[in-house]
């Protein structure tokens, strides 16, 4: 199968350096395979995603020198390739899970699995480890026809390790139920889960590799569950390392003076920002 990439950006404002560096890398390795490459937007978080975010995103990205073949820009065979146009997309995805039998509603809210003691929260993952006794009983939830208001969560296969080889993290190993818990695929307030969204989408685009940051290393675990339950087979993986501040933590679109934009302004070339260190972005 031809090699197909894809750039991603969430639009909750301006993208940093560390966008930069792992977007020139996934444009690269597309590049490098002579594939197409895919620029998508993911704007389901509808209360933080803003256009104008969107669109700077896009003319940031085209600033450094990235090209695309495909993206709300330029068109393409898969349109539309903005996540918030796409929800009667979700909303099939969402019937073939639940006709899997992998899925439940959920009533219980982040504050209930906090307050269980049977929640452990993981060192690199925001989400708790779901308690495996606020599950309810399998089949519940059967007699739905549409997602409705309500959370739905996928029933993970506790014990079960999740191994997939990563193109430059190597070999990776996950439990389920210890590493990672049921994990959300449809939001009550009407929108599909990140997790849903990143799989349906890369599987009608026919991405065959994702390169995007280490930090979401951990969603490939529950990513492939999601594969597996759909019968689809799932992309290689590419991780790349995170750029971090001078406290050793991950860049945030809120990390003043260093984000694509700020440079662009303080008179950096596209060059300098790819390939200069922390370090060297800070003197």
């Amino acid at each position: 199968m031809a090699y197909r990439g894809r750039l991603a950006p969430t639009p909750t404002g301006h993208l940093h350096v560390g966008h930069a560096r792992t977007f020139a890398l996934a444009a690269q390795r597309a590049r490098e395979a002579n594939g197409i490459l895919i620029y998508r937007t993911e704007d389901l978080d509808t209360g933080r995603c803003r256009p104008e975010f969107a669109a700077a995103a896009i003319e940031d990205l085209h600033w450094l020198g990235l090209k695309w073949s495909e993206g709300p820009d330029v068109g393409g065979p898969h349109t539309p390739y903005v996540q918030s146009l796409r929800l009667p997309w979700f909303r099939d995805v969402w019937q073939c899970l639940h006709a899997s039998g992998n899925i439940y509603p959920c009533d219980k809210s982040r504050k209930d699995v906090e307050r269980c003691l049977s929640a452990p929260h993981t060192e690199d993952d925001a989400e708790p480890i779901f308690p495996t006794e606020l599950r309810p009983s399998v089949g519940a939830g059967r007699e739905a026809r549409e997602p409705g208001a309500m959370n739905w969560r996928f029933r993970v296969p506790d014990g079960e390790s999740i191994s997939f080889h990563d193109a430059i993290q190597g070999p990776q190993t996950f439990i389920a139920g210890k590493d990672f818990g049921d994990f959300l695929v449809w939001r009550k307030d009407g929108f599909p889960s990140y997790e849903l969204a990143v799989v349906a989408d890369d599987h009608a685009m026919g991405v065959t590799e994702v390169v995007r940051g280490a930090d979401l290393i951990l969603s490939t675990a529950r990513q492939l569950l999601l594969y597996r339950a759909l019968g689809w087979t799932s992309p290689a993986w590419a991780h790349a390392p995170l750029i971090l501040d001078n406290n050793g933590k991950r860049l945030a679109k809120r990390t003043s003076g260093l984000s694509i934009r700020e440079l662009r302004k303080n008179g950096y070339t596209p060059t300098e920002i790819l390939s200069a260190s922390m370090e060297n972005l800070q003197k």
